[in-house]
């Protein structure tokens, strides 16, 4: 018997339609869910988002991946400079936690989660993944290429590329579009559920392997 699998685009606080969403998944509920990053920054509720992720873990097998967002509210931990993240959304993020002076104040709990993630997940058929992986080279050589770290958070290089020497099939989010991208040996999941431009503003999660994707307007 086949493992079964869910893969979660980018939340970006989007409590509400996550769980919207987590119900609508029930009938998979003994699947393995991949939370594919980006949880914090621009929606209006970061806080709440770990806090149901960190509730429902008990209730599903659940695997967090880390987004280039929560890299950079880590990074903000780490130096204290706050400006690069402030710019792409975490003033929001902050704001849900009632706007501590420090990132960290931000609860403990939390802030290991956010440490805690990874930066892949891969089976004997897929590697799943923030952003992508470099399309110039296979997946074994780029888990073992220290400078495709970067690129799991932030590239997007591999959606022009004509071909990938990818040994199995990548799910990544990070790369908003109207609609999933379903490409020879790539699947991407962010449809933009934090944004409201015409064709954005859905919360997508694809199963596997049927490749079915199940979706949920934003509610926030």
């Amino acid at each position: 018997m086949n493992k079964k699998f869910v893969a979660i685009g980018d939340i970006h606080g989007c409590i509400r339609s996550l769980k919207t969403l987590w119900n609508k998944l029930k009938p998979h509920k003994d699947a393995i869910h991949v939370f594919i990053g980006d949880y914090i920054d621009r929606g209006p509720d970061s806080k709440g988002v770990v806090d149901f992720l960190l509730d429902v873990r008990h209730d599903r097998k659940c695997i967090f991946l880390r987004g280039n967002h929560e890299q950079m509210l880590l990074d903000a931990l780490l130096d204290d400079n706050k400006q690069n993240w402030m710019y792409n959304g975490g003033d929001v993020t902050l704001r849900s936690y009632n706007n501590p002076r420090n990132v960290t104040d931000i609860p403990a709990s939390h802030l290991d989660f956010y440490k805690e993630t990874k930066f892949y997940y891969e089976t004997d058929n897929y590697f799943f993944v923030h952003a992508g992986a470099p399309p110039h080279q296979t997946l074994e050589q780029s888990k073992i290429d220290v400078r495709s770290e970067h690129f799991f958070l932030w590239g997007r290089e591999h959606l022009n590329a004509f071909e990938t020497p990818w040994e199995k099939t990548v799910i990544f989010g990070h790369t908003p579009r109207p609609y999933p991208i379903r490409k020879p040996n790539m699947i991407g999941i962010d449809t933009g559920c934090v944004y409201d431009e015409l064709g954005y503003g859905k919360l997508t999660a694809v199963v596997l392997p049927e490749t079915e994707f199940i979706q949920q307007e934003s509610l926030d």
